[in-house]
């Protein structure tokens, strides 16, 4: 039976629940991302229930040996709702009405929970998206006002997260969404190594400006400006003068600084000072003095902290 201090070793588990008529893509690719990062040390354990005990899909393949929908859930359960190919006729067949019930006596457990597409319907109907900014595909944008009327429905959105409540835009998206949970829920350098294994691009979310600059500049397929990214990231207070940088990417400095621009559109120097102004920004957040983020982000002083910040945004630490 796991307990409150299991938490601390026990995997996360991932549930994706599936409703019917299932849009496979919503489902494969974040469940995807999910298994590559638990097989890449990510503390997560992928599970998958639908009220049926085989779920239809979009391209008429039945998935067997899914679970029923869990009786409870834990509130550190991330739960993933799928979307589905004719949103309608799901909401209104005997399966996705048990699901909208299940959603709305168990779904608000976790203290995250997302959706992906027309999913989000599903949670809409059970109650969970009132007075919350939201989203979904560019098609259901519409269904989804009428479904959520108390909700803030965005669109031309990747995803959109708000209080512990994440949904995505169409199909693809909801992978862009999944690289965003595991950087939450592990590590930014996790993410951007599921990233990798699937030959994905990692788009900055439009609701996360803090994690930003650790995403952004890696759309690109030069392997030595990746080991250069891979090692400020895993290091980021470190010093690191070019030479140093370049034995590490395997390439000459000229090679780095040439090569580093091409692919991210910015300076070595402008990479490491975002890096170093993220760490800065999470160290606040946790209640730290400037003077204490400073040092964290590898800085001399609170006075050098303040520089970047002016740099960066325009404002202070304070402000």
């Amino acid at each position: 039976m796991r307990t409150s201090d299991a938490r601390d070793v026990e995997p996360i588990d991932v549930w994706f629940v599936l409703p019917p008529d299932l849009v496979l893509l919503d489902f494969a690719g974040p469940a995807e991302a999910f298994r590559i990062a638990a097989a890449r040390g990510g503390a997560f354990r992928v599970r998958v229930a639908a009220a049926e005990a085989a779920a239809s899909t979009s391209l008429g393949v039945v998935l067997g040996r899914v679970e029923p929908l869990p009786a409870a859930l834990w509130p550190e359960d991330l739960l993933i709702v799928c979307g589905s190919t004719n949103d309608e006729a799901a909401l209104a067949s005997k399966p996705g009405r048990a699901l909208v019930r299940w959603l709305r006596e168990v779904g608000g457990t976790p203290r995250r929970f997302a959706c992906v597409c027309a999913g989000a319907l599903f949670a809409a109907r059970a109650g969970l998206l009132d007075g919350r900014r939201c989203t979904s595909h560019h098609l259901e944008i519409e269904a989804l006002r009428r479904e959520a009327p108390r909700a803030q429905v965005l669109d031309s959105r990747v995803f959109v997260e708000d209080r512990g409540c994440y949904t995505s835009a169409g199909i693809t998206a909801g992978i862009d969404l999944a690289l965003h949970l595991i950087a939450e829920l592990a590590s930014p350098q996790l993410s951007v190594e599921v990233a990798r294994h699937m030959v994905v691009y990692l788009r900055r979310g439009p609701e996360d400006a803090a994690l930003s600059p650790w995403l952004e500049g890696r759309n690109h397929m030069d392997a030595g400006i990746h080991r250069a990214q891979d090692a400020l990231a895993r290091a980021a207070h470190e010093r690191w003068p070019l030479p140093r940088l370049a034995a590490r990417a395997h390439v000459s400095v000229r090679t780095l600084t040439r090569h580093f621009r091409e692919a991210t559109g910015m300076s070595v120097r402008d990479y490491h000072v975002r890096l170093r102004y993220a760490l800065a920004r999470q160290a606040l957040a946790t209640g730290v003095s400037v003077e204490s983020a400073a040092t964290m982000a590898g800085l001399g002083s609170a006075r050098q902290l303040r520089r970047l910040w002016l740099e960066q945004t325009g404002a202070t630490p304070r402000a």
